[in-house]
């Protein structure tokens, strides 16, 4: 036997049954009437008008039961979510429910009343949700303070949301590692590079370590086994460059006095432990160190380091004036998604790293990691005109405010900003 909602549908009622399903009179379970009411309010002309009447003033908590469950007809959900016939006592229900779809709760979220406001922003669900929270801040009942918590909220989210994604696509470990490829997968991968890159490879085979940025007095010093000059931008480099020979010995002599000033006592201190006997090495004399035998290696030492070595090598690695060093980083098995998050917004990078990592599609796919790449004033021009396209509003108004970043980016990202606040509003 047919059910009553598909003799309905079809016609198939008498007319006085037809009205007493239209003021929800039949003897079927609540869950069907609805389904009927709703039927009938979106296609019948001649007993619409009474069913949606009815469904307005349908029994609370048995329209609740129907709101909250995901197997109801998506017909009735997308009835009860659309703001002309939404309760607002239903709306805490819908806005859990997983088959209610995000472009449903958009619109209320965008358009909402304020009770319709204050109901989303208590939701688990909408809180939880960039795209919730960013149709959110369009809302013109949102008070100055939640649209300031809306913002942070947001910024909050994405970041750790893309933490997450990074940790469980590629299995980060806790200490910022990707888990350990296979050794015969790193081996495959670095055969395969040196392969492609023969040629290139053959030009440039005795060139020597110098990060980006660096100054050659730097250099010289990390080769002798001094303390890190640090990152430079290439402005700050070039000034630098031009320093006399006896500022730069100064300044190493400067340097080594630090590093002897940090005792062996309050090393092991930092530990839990105070051993004099057997200091441990401070992060500085660690990378001093890795500094010094990265420096030691030829081109294709380099390459096979940054595929096969740890974090710290290859944030030095990714520095490498050598193009096909710093490329190699990118294309190692252990990088993670987080790694690169850094790499995009760094100012001493090849410019062909840079325009290297939204061509991988697994570092395309990462919101974070586009933005980063964008907001780098060192970015060219036209790779973040084409990224700039997927940036959220918040990220738009916050771009267009950096001064760091050309006067052509900032007014395409103000511009856009309106656009997408027009569009919503």
């Amino acid at each position: 036997m047919p059910r009553m909602i598909d003799l309905v549908r079809t016609s198939r009622l008498p007319s006085n049954l037809m009205q007493f399903a239209a003021c929800g009179a039949l003897s079927v379970p609540p869950s069907e009437t609805i389904e009927i009411l709703v039927h009938l309010a979106l296609h019948n002309n001649l007993f619409g008008r009474q069913a949606g009447l009815t469904l307005a003033g349908w029994d609370e908590k048995a329209s609740l039961v129907v709101a909250a469950d995901p197997k109801t007809s998506p017909e009735v959900l997308k009835y009860f979510i659309d703001i002309e016939n939404l309760r607002t006592c239903l709306l805490p229900a819908l806005a859990e429910n997983p088959s209610v779809s995000e472009e449903s709760l958009d619109r209320l979220a965008m358009s909402g009343a304020r009770p319709i406001v204050e109901v989303l922003l208590k939701s688990r669900r909408v809180m939880n949700s960039p795209r919730l929270l960013e149709a959110l801040q369009s809302n013109p009942n949102l008070n100055p303070n939640e649209l300031a918590e809306m913002e942070q909220k947001t910024a909050v989210l994405e970041t750790s949301q893309a933490a997450e994604a990074a940790e469980a696509e590629a299995g980060e470990a806790e200490a910022g590692e990707i888990a350990e490829a296979p050794d015969e997968v790193l081996e495959t991968t670095v055969a395969k590079y040196l392969e492609e890159n023969a040629a290139e490879l053959a030009n440039e085979k005795d060139k020597p370590f110098e990060p980006v940025g660096a100054t050659h007095a730097g250099i010289a010093h990390h080769n002798a086994g001094g303390e890190a000059a640090g990152a430079v931008e290439p402005p700050a480099a070039a000034a630098t460059a031009g320093a006399s020979a006896e500022a730069a010995k100064i300044a190493a002599e400067k340097l080594a006095t630090a590093a002897a000033g940090k005792t062996a006592a309050a090393l092991a201190d930092l530990h839990g432990k105070k051993d004099p006997q057997h200091p441990h090495p401070s992060h500085e004399e660690r990378r001093d160190s890795t500094l010094q035998k990265i420096a030691k290696l030829d081109i294709k030492g380099r390459i096979s380091l940054a595929m096969r070595g740890s974090k710290e090598e290859r944030s030095i690695l990714i520095r490498d004036g050598t193009k096909l060093v710093a490329l190699a980083v990118l294309e190692s098995p252990k990088v993670s998604d987080g790694e690169v998050e850094g790499f995009a917004l760094q100012k001493n990078v090849l410019e062909a790293v840079l325009r290297a990592i939204p061509l991988k599609r697994r570092f395309a796919k990462n919101y974070s990691i586009m933005r980063n790449l964008v907001y780098n004033p060192r970015t060219p021009i036209d790779l973040s005109l084409g990224l700039m396209k997927n940036l959220m509003i918040h990220d738009l108004k916050n771009l267009s405010a950096n001064k760091e970043i050309s006067e052509t980016i900032r007014k395409l990202a103000l511009r856009m900003f309106k656009q997408k606040m027009e569009k919503k509003g």
